[in-house]
């Protein structure tokens, strides 16, 4: 739309030159012949002149709706580019989405191998006996990996009814023709390594609570 636009000419007409009126003519009362004529040769002039200011406006009123056009052809322009800005915003917020589960991710694997790796060093230094009672860092390991094993749920549980919300909001917009959606939502692996992280930190606390699973060391014999 845009190259036909380039090549629409859009000419103004000329200024119409100013032409005077035909003057009126002076006749001979003595001859009505001869004033009939003159008269009849005058309302011609008139006439023509009429009809050149007619051809005129004609020009300009053609001019006006070729403008018309052309402005319609650009608001129309214009709104299918903001209804592909608009699409494309619904992407954009979605990986802001993602981007925040990410951040959830970060936070939680911290808490779940700080946690766990406090445990793990002061079961140690108990199993060699440098320490008697290691209870206290024992809980503050569990709690840490608690805290955020809870912390990635909520962020997984607020990602998804974002996402949910988000897809019926762009659903109901397209199918309104306000926006363009030919573009799908890819699938989301932030969401797919927070699920993964959550299973992991729930092995974890497992195997720190019950002394079961793959991360628990049974020691010797």
């Amino acid at each position: 739309m845009s190259s036909k636009l380039a090549k629409q000419a859009l000419v103004r007409p000329s200024h119409l030159p100013e032409t005077p009126v035909p003057s009126i003519p002076e006749v001979d009362a003595s001859k009505p012949d001869l004033a009939s004529v003159q008269y009849s040769a005058y309302r011609t002039g008139l006439s023509n002149h009429r009809t050149g200011l007619s051809e005129h406006r004609t020009q300009l009123s053609e001019f006006r709706t070729d403008l018309s056009t052309h402005r319609t052809d650009l608001s129309t322009e214009r709104t299918e580019m903001s209804m592909r800005r608009t699409g494309m915003s619904f992407q954009r917020t979605r990986m802001s989405a993602d981007r925040t589960l990410m951040s959830v991710i970060r936070t939680s694997l911290s808490l779940i191998s700080f946690g766990f790796t406090i445990y793990q060093v002061f079961e140690k230094l108990k199993e060699a006996g440098t320490l008697v009672h290691a209870a206290a860092p024992r809980n503050f390991g569990i709690t840490l990996v608690l805290l955020g094993i809870l912390m990635l749920i909520v962020g997984i549980i607020y990602h998804v009814l974002f996402m949910v919300g988000l897809r019926e909001e762009r659903n109901a917009m397209r199918e309104a023709g306000v926006i363009h959606g030919q573009s799908r939502y890819p699938v989301s692996f932030t969401l797919i390594t927070a699920v993964i992280l959550l299973l992991i930190g729930l092995v974890a606390i497992a195997s720190m609570i019950f002394n079961i699973g793959p991360f628990n060391d049974p020691g010797p014999g």
